[in-house]
């Protein structure tokens, strides 16, 4: 029932957007009474911010399973990483502007605050060991920089519909980048 009412939700956010999603749409489309839909999400705010924490958990989990690889080297993780993260950004870019729309519901929940923290972690965990000499001052400002472009790129890039032909090339210029800037930051504590 779970997994009907948040298909359910999804498409309703895709079809009518954030300003027209409520428990009563998402409760027809899943075919499901809005009594049976309060049973397990008690506003649309819980439907909301159950479809953000599973995107930032999925994202998370990714991040994790890419960067901590050890059978990989650094670099190649990272390229690996932006692929994933870039092709993640447009497959839920039609869900994540209405999703966007209703952050200010769920933005500042603690769930929302440990998941950040929990990706940020396995994030500067991989800095760490690409750059062990840095101090840490480096490895923070490596760190936010490589992840707020990724974010912003991944964003902008995905606002429109894209070919996997696109998504590859742009996907590939971005890592390129990111290497770029992670090697002169290697070269600098070498």
């Amino acid at each position: 029932m779970v997994s009907a009412i948040l298909d359910a939700a999804v498409q309703v956010l895709a079809s009518e957007g954030a300003q027209r999603f409520t428990t009563a749409r998402v409760a027809e489309r899943a075919g499901v009474s809005v009594g049976s839909l309060y049973q397990y999400f008690p506003n649309k705010a819980a439907i909301l911010f159950r479809l953000q924490s599973d995107e930032w958990r999925s994202t998370s989990a990714m991040l994790g399973d890419i960067l901590q690889d050890d059978t990989a080297p650094p670099l190649v993780r990272l390229r690996k990483l932006v692929h994933a993260f870039i092709q993640s950004e447009c497959e839920e870019a039609q869900i994540r502007g209405a999703l966007d729309d209703a952050a200010p519901l769920y933005r500042d929940a603690p769930e929302a605050q440990e998941i950040h923290a929990a990706s940020g972690r396995i994030f500067h965990a991989f800095i760490h060991d690409l750059l062990p000499q840095a101090s840490e001052e480096t490895r923070s400002i490596v760190a936010d920089i490589t992840r707020t472009t990724l974010k912003a790129a991944g964003t902008h890039f995905s606002s429109i519909p894209r070919e996997p032909d696109q998504i590859a090339a742009y996907a590939d210029a971005l890592a390129d980048m990111f290497c770029a800037y992670l090697d002169r930051e290697m070269a600098k504590t070498a």
